[in-house]
């Protein structure tokens, strides 16, 4: 029975695992285009005498930023996750119900 549960613990981890490293892959390829295709739109932006180029930059750059947040802080499996899971844990040992 040890070997059943142990294959199912590791089969857990490796599932969380993948899933924690396609999505910091999803943010490092969302960052990867943010900068390109923003280089390109300065560029088009400064040939031009203008500067609007600021407002996609801001704009995307929020989305990439919150993107970013929930992939390495809020996901399972990011720091401040994993440590309000530990504090409910620690609070569920001690009796603590609410």
């Amino acid at each position: 029975m040890t070997s059943l549960a142990s294959n199912s613990s590791r089969s857990d981890v490796e599932r969380l695992a993948r899933r924690r490293a396609g999505a910091k892959m999803g943010w490092y390829i969302h960052a990867f285009v943010y900068v390109v295709v923003n280089l390109g739109l300065v560029t088009i932006s400064v040939a031009n005498g203008r500067t609007w180029a600021m407002y996609p930059l801001m704009g995307w750059g929020l989305g990439l930023l919150i993107h970013g947040a929930i992939v390495w802080f809020v996901a399972p499996g990011g720091g401040f996750y994993d440590r309000l899971v530990e504090r409910e844990r620690r609070a569920l040992d001690a009796g603590d119900r609410g």
